[in-house]
């Protein structure tokens, strides 16, 4: 399914993102843990909330993506891949502060959550985000899945990348 994603997501140059954002329940992050992961390296040209800057490094692959200012859960996305040595150009250059997580991709109900795990400075952060087609769209809540965050601002990973976890919750 990850692959199907992939593709689909190259060959859309705008869309309109609506995702919900989870903390994942500590007393299920070992579990999940088992499962195979992708390991993330991200980081922001610009952490401005109109018009977000990130270039991001997954295995071979890398992609630059523009999203603008998120209303309720949605925001324009335009997200296009670029080589691996022009995003590494772009990180040794212009960026200060990175991201790393590893991506599980779980499958619950037919839907694909993004489980990141975050490394480094953001180390015991969990997040599990679901991607919709509408913003009214139901779903099931996987019962690792714990306190919604879609809407505060502090667990973006934009302002992450600036502010670290500087006194979240992580659950």
């Amino acid at each position: 399914m990850e692959g199907k994603r992939r593709r689909l997501k190259r060959q859309k140059v705008k869309t309109t993102e609506i995702e919900r954002k989870f903390l994942v329940l500590p007393e299920y992050r070992a579990e999940l843990a088992k499962e195979k992961g992708t390991f993330l390296r991200q980081g922001y040209l610009s952490t401005d909330p109109t018009k977000t800057i990130r270039i991001r490094i997954k295995n071979d692959q890398a992609f630059l993506t523009v999203k603008g200012l998120t209303s309720g859960i949605s925001r324009t996305e335009i997200e296009t891949a670029i080589s691996l040595p022009a995003a590494e150009a772009l990180f040794d250059a212009f960026i200060v502060n990175e991201i790393q997580k590893i991506r599980r991709i779980i499958e619950v109900n037919g839907k694909c959550w993004e489980v990141d795990e975050f490394l480094g400075r953001h180390q015991g952060l969990w997040v599990a985000e679901i991607e919709l087609e509408k913003v009214e769209e139901e779903f099931v809540l996987p019962v690792w899945a714990g306190r919604e965050v879609s809407a505060e601002k502090q667990y973006f990973n934009s302002y992450l990348s600036d502010h670290g976890l500087n006194g979240i919750a992580l659950v």
